[in-house]
């Protein structure tokens, strides 16, 4: 291979990482803010306190990289990129590590050992030595940054940010898109203030989820399952966030549609139809599902 070429692959290379590099520098967040008008007496929850110890992220400096090409390529070149998508529990998180770093079943558990809810979605990109407790600290600091550092006092106050955070995460397991998350968050608060249960299928798979199958399908005798995160057999909110939400799922939880609407189920397309009544209700389901 000739000088010029070699020079120009280490050129595009460089580029490469120095555009990834950039794409997980996170832009300046800005603060939430809710549509929601409530005293904070109307929403009791007795979870711990989602504050974390900061931790430094370990990722390049843009700084430090454009200082030093030579040692940010040659660091790169050992890191691997993983991306995370919204509404995956903490086991399935886990599992994308594992299978990238090649860690073991008790590096897995070690991993996972946060509570449910706080394994922020993105792209991380990750030098292949860094432990399981490193990364998994990575993670919760990322969502520190990203969500508490960016939760209002004001917005506090309206409703705590750990119940927003189980709310976002039911929008996100039970939405076809974005397009219809504040509906499904404007039809979760609707019965919050009902004092209704919530009946949510993807409650249920949280449920009787396994390692071979963390989301199975629901049928109706899952109902009747003995767990705290059964929404229909208890009522309010789960004990702990069953995914970690993106931001589109915490802000449709702050800013739900009005609607009279109760009940709603999607369609084979995946389009959403909701009713103010059961009966209403029963009617979709014999229009669109059966």
């Amino acid at each position: 291979m000739n000088k010029k070429l070699k020079i120009g692959i280490s050129f595009v290379l460089v580029m490469f990482c120095i555009l990834g590099i950039l794409i997980l520098v996170d832009s300046e967040p800005r603060e939430f803010s809710t549509t929601l008008d409530i005293e904070r007496k109307q929403i009791t929850d007795n979870q711990n306190s989602l504050l974390i110890e900061n931790w430094n992220e370990g990722l390049v400096d843009i700084s430090s990289f454009l200082n030093n090409f030579s040692g940010a390529f040659l660091a790169s070149v050992s890191s691997r990129f993983v991306h995370v998508r919204e509404g995956l529990r903490k086991e399935e998180v886990a599992e994308l590590f594992a299978r990238r770093f090649d860690w073991t079943a008790d590096q897995k558990v070690a991993f996972a050992g946060a509570v449910e809810g706080k394994y922020y979605p993105g792209t991380y990109s990750v030098p292949s030595s860094q432990s399981e407790d490193i990364l998994r600290e990575l993670m919760l600091h990322r969502f520190d940054r990203q969500i508490i550092a960016r939760y209002p006092t004001s917005t506090e106050q309206v409703v705590k940010l750990d119940v927003v955070i189980k709310i976002a995460s039911l929008i996100e397991r039970e939405a076809g898109g974005k397009r219809d998350m504040r509906i499904i968050s404007g039809v979760i608060w609707n019965r919050i203030f009902k004092d209704m249960s919530l009946d949510i299928d993807a409650t249920l798979q949280y449920a009787k989820g396994t390692s071979t199958n963390w989301w199975p399908i629901v049928v109706p005798e899952d109902k009747k399952i003995s767990s705290p995160f059964n929404t229909y057999k208890h009522k309010g909110l789960p004990p702990t966030p069953i995914a970690s939400p993106g931001l589109a799922a915490i802000d449709a939880a702050l800013n739900p549609l009005k609607t009279n609407c109760l009940f709603y189920l999607h369609d084979t397309h995946r389009r959403i139809h909701c009713s103010p009544t059961y009966k209403g209700h029963l009617g979709n389901i014999k229009r669109y599902l059966q």
